[in-house]
């Protein structure tokens, strides 16, 4: 049976120690930054996935083991091996036990990284869509003062997103419109674009109601695939003044 050293022992030979300082700036690793005390040991996303493929079968308790880790990798490869395992699942409930486990993962603190969402959460939000719970979960980790629960809030919405469904995403991101964290803004603007790309009316619609007071980086996601007169049209929104 595969175990967590084996998975550790084989992203270990694509380790580079002249890029963990490198990663370490990019991934904002030092005192007080959103990644403080991550370890990277410097392998690529898809070298990465390379060994999540190999061990795809790897049992629950094992991805935990990884998930535990302090190297950013290795917690990594646990969650594309957890996702794999999703895509793979044949029944609803087999989804169900990957979901929960993904979640307790979160609320656990062990999915601590922007990249660590964003390679998973799209992927396993096709679980929510059509729930009728979803939408109470999504507000439950847009409203945690845990950024990364936060951000998860918002990846999950791009599942909805591509099933043709805009609503979620669209009250999620009104509801994060005054978060502080620009990894926020990010995001929503993203989920925002890519609302636009399929049906630029709901991004107009959302976009009338808030680009005059929206987080300027959330608006410059937002409008981004929009042509350039549009665009400095929404960016020179002024906030409207109360009727006296």
């Amino acid at each position: 049976m595969d175990k967590a050293a084996d998975v550790k022992a084989a992203l270990a030979a694509f380790s580079r120690p002249e890029k963990e300082a490198t990663f370490a700036w990019f991934f904002k690793t030092g005192p007080g930054q959103y990644g403080e005390g991550d370890v990277f040991i410097g392998a690529k996303v898809p070298e990465t996935r390379s060994v999540a493929a190999k061990f795809e079968h790897l049992p629950a308790e094992h991805i935990d083991e990884l998930l535990a880790s302090k190297i950013h990798e290795e917690r990594q490869c646990g969650l594309f091996i957890l996702v794999g395992q999703f895509k793979r699942a044949k029944t609803a409930a087999a989804q169900q036990e990957i979901f929960e486990h993904y979640l307790n993962l979160l609320y656990e603190g062990r999915v601590n990284n922007w990249d660590l969402i964003d390679g998973t959460a799209p992927y396993l939000g096709t679980y929510l869509v059509g729930k009728p719970d979803a939408l109470k979960l999504l507000e439950k980790l847009a409203k945690s003062e845990n950024l990364w629960q936060r951000r998860a809030s918002v990846m999950f919405t791009f599942a909805f997103i591509k099933a043709g469904e805009f609503g979620e995403a669209l009250h999620i991101a009104e509801m994060l419109l005054g978060d502080k964290h620009d990894l926020i803004h990010k995001a929503t603007g993203w989920m925002l674009r890519e609302v636009g790309n399929r049906d630029v009316a709901e991004l107009r619609k959302f976009l009338g109601r808030f680009a005059a007071t929206m987080p300027r980086t959330m608006l410059r996601y937002a409008i981004e695939k929009l042509d350039e007169s549009e665009r400095q049209r929404w960016l020179a929104e002024k906030p409207k003044r109360p009727k006296s």
